[in-house]
């Protein structure tokens, strides 16, 4: 269900794109060309709409691969931002002056730059679930040994020579000091 949701998304993000690709791109080649100095052709003002409308696109994608791999994404954060406003700049100038002109011509650009972020930025980071351990039916009690009296310990030879011994640390413990299980307890 989640990749169906996933496709869904993608195909949204597309025609969406599409059309306010068409209405940006056509909005940034006709404000290149108003400004343009006479005899520029046709193809600067579309050069200038496809590279300053597919770079927050490009933007986006880097800041996600970015963000799940730890890197930074100061930089394509400022391309995105510089690029945006390019592409508002541009839909604000050939708008109808006033406020309903300039939302109108602002729309296809935010929605795109909107839907694009909403489809790229990924679920959020979430901690593993933590799985609850099951208790103990009947925990074994642990016996307590009682303290053994310090007594004086007589050297061992090869410490009376100024040698290490050749097996320290060996203390007796009683059985009694280790817990016992029912046969088939499971551990």
């Amino acid at each position: 269900m989640k990749r169906i949701e996933g496709l869904l998304l993608v195909a949204i993000l597309l025609v969406v794109g599409g059309f306010a690709g068409a209405a940006s791109f056509t909005h940034v080649k006709d404000w290149t060309m108003a400004n343009s100095p006479a005899g520029t052709g046709e193809w600067f003002g579309w050069a200038n709409a496809v590279i300053s409308e597919l770079i927050p696109m490009a933007a986006l994608l880097v800041i996600r691969q970015r963000r799940c791999t730890g890197g930074s994404v100061g930089y394509p954060m400022f391309l995105l931002v510089c690029a945006a406003g390019l592409s508002l700049s541009a839909q604000l100038a050939v708008a109808k002056p006033g406020p309903s002109g300039w939302l109108l011509s602002a729309v296809p650009a935010l929605a795109f730059l909107g839907l694009s972020k909403l489809v790229l930025a990924g679920a959020p980071a979430t901690p593993p679930a933590v799985t609850a351990q099951p208790p103990v039916a009947n925990p074994v009690p642990v016996p307590t040994v009682p303290p053994v009296p310090a007594e004086p310990i007589e050297a061992l030879p090869d410490e009376k020579a100024g040698k290490a011994p050749s097996r320290p640390g060996l203390v007796p413990v009683p059985v009694t000091a280790f817990p016992t299980r029912p046969r088939g307890a499971a551990l």
